[in-house]
């Protein structure tokens, strides 16, 4: 019957919270003794010698010790120069139907300039649009 499995139920979640109390007990005696069953009378000693053994300092995180080598510094890219031939150059590729990205890795400038040859080539389409880009006539 259904009653009889729940009540068996709760029973046995009754006694896995008994039981889990008594492993939480015995777990903070046998925590509490370790110091000296390995010689160490303070605590904080013990604490530095397990700390020792894993290998860890107690700094904070993401502070490097004392004389740790330095991690070499990205080179800095210098600013592409952005001709006319080279705008050029960048509107026969899109015309080609090349994407933005690989035109920007073809003549090592960033995909934002790409776009900004782009608009001024009237190549961009406005936003929300599936037409043809805008042209430049007035």
């Amino acid at each position: 019957m259904v009653t009889d499995k729940i009540k068996e139920l709760q029973e046995l979640q009754a006694k896995a919270a008994q039981l889990q109390e008594a492993i939480e007990v015995e777990r903070t005696r046998e925590l509490a003794a370790l110091p000296a069953k390995y010689g160490y009378t303070d605590l904080n000693a013990f604490i530095k010698a397990l700390k020792s053994a894993a290998g860890t300092t107690g700094k904070k995180r993401g502070r490097k010790a004392k004389g740790a080598p330095k991690a070499a510094k990205p080179a800095k890219r210098s600013r592409a120069k952005i001709t006319d031939e080279l705008k050029a150059q960048v509107k026969e590729a899109v015309e080609a139907g090349e994407t933005g990205a690989a035109i920007a890795e073809r003549f090592g400038i960033s995909v934002p300039s790409v776009q900004n040859i782009k608009k001024e080539f009237g190549l961009v389409k406005p936003r929300g649009s599936d037409s043809a880009p805008a042209s430049t006539e007035s």
